[in-house]
């Protein structure tokens, strides 16, 4: 033990060690079940020392038998020698890097598999085998903090020996059938594992106590604990205090050393500024230190390369969770017939008492290697995967936390090919799934709708964020001819209305935010375009508007990016299904938002939206010009021209002629598109006429005909049932 604490992959001693320690724990007398190394290994004082202080997870580690041998690790954080023999020099090649890397990982996976050897000799002991359990559910209790975001390394496990046994305990689950896992583990009375203070997927703590005490007043409702239900649970919670945290790591640092080189470079192009000032002894003291920072960070990175993207391990990652989503499955599937949606609307209390990390987990790791390691996606388990993030994108009422769904909704964004190439199987999987054909599109429009907040104190642009994830679906689904016809058959419905007012919602904000960085960026630029009045400005002054104008571009560039696909959805949708589009709940606030922005595009002032390189932004005016009068054309209807023409706000005759003007001196649009966008035009201005002689009709209805909110004659009077008031139904549907 004491020789295996001292040991390291930079040397070769521990192969002895592990291998002599395997030999002995297979010593058997007799049968297979009597090892008497094993048996005395348990009893040794140091097999599972009690915990000494708040750093249980640590102690365990560094104080118990198997510690030190779980303990190997290629981490820079975990063994500095690995760093100073493998990755200390001046200059490496990509090739050195490459044979090291792999060099290393093939010494990991010798080493885990003597540690499950020796693991698996102290399982099948009858002797050994329940203070074994016992070690393996201390190791995992004590280390629950390590799954938190901000964890205290000093207090649990290291990464490298939370690794080793998660890989152990995989190699153990890998014979366990699904149908032999018991259900309620863990609300059993004599479960190892107390996950009590975790949130649920659909419960409280209160309904996960009620069910505990309906369960144990049913006489014989426990079965009795087997070893694959023990091991499939610890597996699980292996998984989400290893694997997980160390992704998070290694994100993480990959943001850092981004983010410091963009400083770097950001001090450094600023040098003509602040080099003869008191500030340049500071500033170049900086620099030396990030530059010191972004080297170490990249030499942890190398190492953190060996250790995490090793598709051994990664494989035995993607396929235990392929196994834990097809037992996730069968536990909303009452039938036992497989799962069908719509899921039943009772969700089932074994599932709904599961922490919500048995489904982030599984959302976390495939995101993690879409975009680090997108090749083990093409395990043949990824069909079960695939039909686990249907069911639950499709059954969001299974789930409390939409910040969940989102997830889930997010993996199926970005396993996209026009995001990530490499998944263009999985693709097919999601879009050719029976059950997707079905009823992904309407799920989506449905939580397009929903998710006003996902539990997060950024929920306001989360919202943007899963609705741009939705956009990019919703537009791979518009080109499968099946998916078409569902989106179609959903806007016949009700709920498709909501989702057509939640995008006129978010068009009308979005390009208003984007528009108007975009007039901000151009007065900085005009300002900066004239020296002498730069250069009167203060320092201060100067530095002040610099880093507003990086956030006005980065705001801007995020803005127009969700804007574009937002309009891009209605744009196609307008096409193909416009009845919706022309509901009167509707109609007014679609016809005053196109109107608004083409007076943006093409009015007075557009001229202040003219900026350098409006490629940066992705700001493409033509383009959105395009798509605008396209909306136009698509709905050119009387009710829809009425609509445009009762705008007061922003509509005028004037308004169309320069947006004609526009179309035909850049060529966007055929003579013959440019004439029916003419044709509209005219027909919106007779309907002016129209309603000014209506108006004058109706100057002296009374007071009990008009709607008390819009101030307009009611065309279908409702009375409301508490208040009493009567509206117009057009109104109260806007609101709801």
């Amino acid at each position: 033990m004491k020789e295996m604490k001292n040991s390291s992959l930079a040397k070769d001693d521990y192969k002895f060690l592990l291998l002599s320690l395997a030999e002995l724990c297979n010593i058997r007398t007799g049968s297979s079940s009597l090892r008497p190394i094993c048996n005395m290994l348990v009893k040794l004082s140091c097999w599972c020392p009690a915990p000494l202080s708040a750093a249980a997870g640590r102690e365990i580690e560094k104080l118990s038998f198997l510690g030190a041998f779980l303990s190997m690790s290629v981490f820079a954080e975990d063994s500095s020698q690995v760093v100073d023999k493998y990755f200390s020099a001046k200059c490496m090649t990509t090739e050195y890097v490459k044979l090291t890397t792999s060099s290393l990982q093939t010494a990991m996976q010798g080493v885990r598999m003597e540690l499950f050897n020796i693991i698996h000799s102290l399982l099948v002991s009858n002797g050994s085998k329940e203070a074994c359990l016992q070690y393996l559910s201390a190791v995992l209790q004590r280390n629950q903090k390590k799954a938190q975001m901000q964890a205290d390394d000093r207090q649990v496990a290291s990464d490298g020996f939370a690794l080793n046994l998660m890989v152990v305990l995989q190699q153990l689950c890998v014979k366990v059938k699904v149908e032999k896992i018991d259900n309620l583990y863990l609300v059993h009375p004599k479960s190892k594992l107390d996950l009590s203070q975790e949130t649920r997927i659909k419960a409280t703590k209160d309904d996960v106590q009620k069910f505990k005490e309906e369960l144990g007043s049913r006489g014989g409702a426990w079965l009795e604990v087997k070893f694959p239900t023990e091991c499939f649970f610890m597996t699980f919670l292996a998984h989400h205090q290893a694997i997980l945290p160390c992704c998070r790591r290694y994100s993480r640092r990959l943001r850092a050393i981004r983010d410091l080189t963009r400083m770097i470079e950001h001090l450094e192009t600023q040098e003509s500024e602040w080099m003869e000032t008191p500030m340049a002894s500071r500033n170049r003291g900086l620099l030396k230190k990030w530059r010191g920072q972004v080297e170490k960070l990249a030499t942890s990175k190398m190492c953190s390369d060996a250790g995490l993207l090793d598709d051994t391990l990664l494989q035995g990652c993607i396929r235990f969770y392929g196994m834990a989503a097809q037992w996730m499955l069968t536990l909303v599937d009452s039938q036992n017939e497989g799962p069908s949606l719509p899921l039943p609307e009772a969700v089932p209390k074994q599932f709904a008492t599961l922490p919500d990390f048995f489904i982030e987990d599984i959302a976390e790791f495939l995101l993690f290697i879409n975009m680090h390691a997108p090749q083990v996606f093409e395990d043949p388990v990824v069909t079960d995967i695939v039909k686990f993030l249907i069911i639950f994108v499709c059954s969001p009422n299974y789930i409390s936390n939409p910040y969940l769904v989102a997830k889930l909704v997010e993996v199926i964004f970005v396993v996209n090919p026009s995001i990530q190439p490499r998944t263009v199987k999985v693709h097919e999987l999601l879009m050719g799934h029976p059950l997707s054909l079905a009823h992904l599109a309407p799920a989506l429009m449905t939580f397009y709708t929903e998710v006003e907040s996902t539990g997060s104190s950024n929920e306001f642009y989360d919202k943007f964020s899963i609705r741009y994830h939705i956009s990019i679906i919703m537009k791979s689904l518009w080109e499968d001819p099946v998916h078409r016809m569902s989106i179609i058959k959903e806007s016949r419905s009700d709920r498709f209305v909501r989702f057509v007012n939640m995008l006129i919602n978010d068009t009308t904000f979005l390009l208003d935010e984007s528009l108007d960085s975009l007039k901000s960026i151009n007065e900085t630029q005009q300002m900066m375009a004239n020296p002498a009045e730069w250069e009167a400005l203060t320092r201060e002054i100067r530095t002040s508007r610099q880093r507003q104008l990086v956030t006005d571009e980065r705001q801007c560039r995020s803005y127009l990016t969700l804007a574009s696909e937002t309009l891009d959805m209605m744009h196609y949708l307008t096409r193909h299904a416009r009845e919706p589009f022309l509901r009167p709940e509707l109609i007014d606030r679609l016809a005053a938002m196109l109107n608004f922005n083409l007076q943006q595009l093409c009015g007075p002032k557009c001229r202040n939206l003219k900026v350098k390189n409006p490629e940066k932004y992705g700001f493409e005016p033509k383009s959105l010009l395009d798509r605008l009068t396209d909306i136009y054309v698509h709905l050119n209807t009387d009710e829809f021209a009425t609509a445009v023409a009762s705008d007061q706000r922003s509509y005028r005759k004037e308004l169309f002629d320069d947006a004609c003007r526009h179309l035909h001196k850049t060529l966007l649009k055929s003579a013959d598109v440019i004439v029916e966008f003419q044709r509209f035009a005219n027909r919106v201005e007779q309907k002016v006429v129209e309603i000014a002689m209506k108006e004058e009709d109706l100057d002296d209805a009374p007071e009990e005909y008009k709607d008390p909110l819009m101030m307009t004659v009611m065309e279908d009077p409702v009375m409301l049932p508490t208040s009493g008031k009567v509206m117009d139904r057009a109104t109260i549907t806007r609101h709801l």
